[in-house]
């Protein structure tokens, strides 16, 4: 007999509230499947909250997920791009997720004044949210925008950072109608000056408004985003010779070794978002989102040799513009019932992306020789610059369909579904305009997930994942630029335990990701070669240790293998740029004795990785320390806030690197904040 249920636990729409210590929350989205407790699913997942953001002075996501041992950043603050590792996989800035949809947030970072929520998945996460248009398997990032929440806000926030950037950051919020229907609220930033390059400067201006309407059946909300960063000497990468006989040492991380270069980024996005409960037991929902972005900016580069043990290298310079339009889109419905003694949450959902790139490259055609350690400026550029133009339409579709079982009163929940997935690229010449290549994929990709509770705040877990790639659209640098890659899959199995202990939550887990592994070819061609295999153990732990002392700490483990490469001498090598241990660990704690003080630090560890998979030359590790401090008080019967913290305590010199590109970590950086609630 089959039994209609209304839903429960979680209501539809609404964030699952903090956990104990406000830093990490109790649960977050999880697409298709809707929302849940982290006790309820079969996944590895960590959803900090705008609290942690906000008291450790993030500027970009970035700055928050560091937090989490799993995730590594790859490029330092102030360069290009936030791009990551998660469990030894690269994620790329593009592949961050907005309200659940790809492809909206800027694809160069998420300034910190947009989030609500940073909510993270480990592993391949194709069924869940469908195809990450950047290729991304290691995991998901999932941004939740701010909404204006049940009382009236007017803050006022002051910033300073590193050397003379100073900013201004204003956050209003009401709500309006006899219940409190309608919201509204603004984000508003602007920052200008030096922060951590020497005669580098950052300019940012940032806009989000957003509206929303919460109803009895009816949910809907809209947001506009709109970001423009303007920098002078960004953070640069740069490639080391692979042939060399030592790593050179990295240069003091407030050097520039390509002086000159400049990067202009701008990107506008409207999104919204609708949902409805037709009855207590079936909700309807559709979203969908639009973003314009382009980059203007200086290329410089070393290739095709790199940097040599002297951190000798030969430089050239380009301009490199490019542009994206961007829809992205999703519908579906979830249901709740029960049928035979069995609940069912049954959700289907269809995913939508499409994606228009276009790009402009012109060289200096010279090149100088220069240093790491005592840089020539940039060589000048005579050729005119030209406008991008289309380089590749993407397209994904996808339709997918999932249910969640219960079964003893929810103490046993299985997870079964399937996504069938298409991928369409057209690649053209960005000189004549012709079509070069293209191809048209498609692939049903399953998903299997178990979590058992023996006792209420122990969960044991366990889930069979696949991922499916869009293959890469060759950049700059390689000589078969502009070239598609094939599509591939990728595969995960994890297993864990959960234990919610009251005040703090602890997680253990081990896992498996395998998929094809990309190089740099001796023609300098990228390429698919063989099989990369991430085994890994992850430990975690966050919450309230005693009352006015919060903590977030995690370990993880990888063994990053080449399973099947080309070269025979390599099977059993390490994955080139891939960390095998890596600690974080914050502490925030409230003094007893000087009410409104709270002290509070952070050290982040990463151990070495190989320069490549021949694995005869490795990276150093490096420890990163941050303390700071911030106090509540009043004035004039108003809250205020002062915050400081020194990034990077003892200002270590160390190489951040992809196996391909290298850079240094941000140096020693004083952050202050005063905000004044009105």
């Amino acid at each position: 007999m089959m039994e209609i249920t209304g839903s429960a636990g979680q209501a539809p729409g609404a964030l699952p509230p903090p956990y104990v210590g406000g830093q990490v929350a109790r649960g977050g989205s999880l697409g298709l499947l809707g929302t849940r407790g982290v006790m309820d699913i079969p996944f590895s997942t960590t959803n900090f909250t705008s609290q942690l953001v906000e008291d450790q002075q993030a500027r970009t996501a970035a700055d928050t997920l560091i937090n989490d041992s799993s995730v590594r950043l790859t490029t330092g603050s102030n360069g290009f791009d936030d791009t990551f590792q998660i469990r030894g996989f690269p994620v790329q800035a593009q592949d961050v997720g907005l309200n659940g949809l790809y492809g909206l947030v800027s694809s160069n970072r998420v300034q910190a004044q947009l989030i609500e929520r940073i909510e993270l998945l480990r592993g391949p996460g194709a069924l869940i949210n469908g195809i990450a248009p950047g290729g991304s398997i290691g995991g998901g990032i999932n941004i939740i925008s701010k909404r204006a929440g049940d009382l009236p806000l007017t803050r006022l926030t002051t910033t300073y950072v590193g050397s003379a950037n100073f900013g201004l950051h204003a956050d209003v919020a009401r709500r309006y109608g006899p219940s409190g229907e309608w919201g509204i609220r603004f984000n508003g930033l602007y920052r200008d000056g030096e922060a951590s390059i020497d005669r580098g400067n950052l300019r940012s201006g940032f806009g989000a408004l957003a509206l929303d309407y919460r109803g009895e059946r009816l949910r809907w909300s809209l947001d506009g985003i709109f970001q423009r960063d303007d920098t002078r000497n960004f953070r640069p990468q740069i490639t080391l010779l692979p042939t060399i006989a030592t790593i050179p040492s990295p240069p003091d991380a407030r050097s520039n070794w390509y002086p000159g270069t400049r990067l202009s980024q701008q990107d506008a996005t409207v999104a919204t978002r609708l949902e409805y409960d037709v009855t207590d037991w079936l909700t309807a929902y559709a979203a969908v989102g639009y973003r314009d972005g382009w980059n203007e900016q200086t290329f410089p580069d070393s290739r095709p040799g790199g940097v040599d043990a002297l951190g000798n290298f030969r430089v050239t310079n380009a301009l490199y513009d490019s542009y994206s339009k961007t829809v992205s889109g999703t519908a579906g419905a979830n249901m709740r019932f029960n049928l035979l003694g069995v609940g069912h949450t049954l959700n289907i959902a269809y995913t939508g992306f499409q994606q228009e790139n276009g790009n402009a490259y012109v060289t200096s055609g010279t090149s100088f020789p220069s240093s790491i350690y005592n840089p020539a400026r940039l060589p000048g550029i005579t050729a005119p610059r030209t406008d991008p133009r289309r380089a590749s339409d993407t397209t994904l579709n996808s339709f997918a369909v999932a249910d969640t079982l219960s079964f003893a009163n929810d103490r046993v929940l299985l997870t079964l579904g399937v996504r069938q997935q298409d991928v369409r690229v057209l690649s053209y010449s960005t000189a004549t305009g012709a079509r070069t290549s293209s191809y048209d994929a498609s692939a049903t990709t399953p998903l299997a997930g178990l979590v058992i509770k023996p006792r209420e705040n122990i969960s044991l877990y366990a889930n069979y994942a696949e991922g499916l790639t869009r293959g890469d659209i060759v950049g700059a640098g390689y000589s078969n630029v502009g070239a598609v890659l094939a599509p591939f899959k990728s595969q995960q199995v994890e297993a864990g335990v959960r234990v919610d202990w009251g005040g703090v939550t602890t997680t253990a887990s081990v896992f498996q990701i395998t998929r094809p592994n990309s190089i740099r070819t001796a023609s300098n061609e990228l390429a698919y070669d063989g099989e990369q295999r991430n085994r890994g153990l992850e430990l975690s732990a966050y919450g309230e240790i005693v009352p006015g002392l919060r903590g977030i700490a995690s370990a993880t483990f990888i063994k990053p293998e080449l399973t099947s490469p080309a070269v025979a001498s390599e099977r059993g090598n390490d994955a080139a740029g891939v960390p095998d241990k890596t600690v974080s660990a914050t502490l925030d704690w409230d003094m007893p004795w000087v009410p409104g003080l709270a002290l509070n630090g952070r050290v982040i560890y990463t151990s070495g990785s190989y320069l490549t998979s021949a694995n005869t030359l490795r990276f150093d590790g490096w420890t990163r320390v941050d303390i700071g401090a911030r106090y509540r008080t009043e004035i004039a019967r108003k809250p205020v806030v002062f915050r400081a913290n020194l990034e990077n305590a003892f200002d270590q010199d160390y190489w951040l690197t992809t196996g391909t590109f290298v850079t240094v970590g941000a140096p020693r950086t004083f952050v202050f904040s005063a905000s004044f609630d009105f």
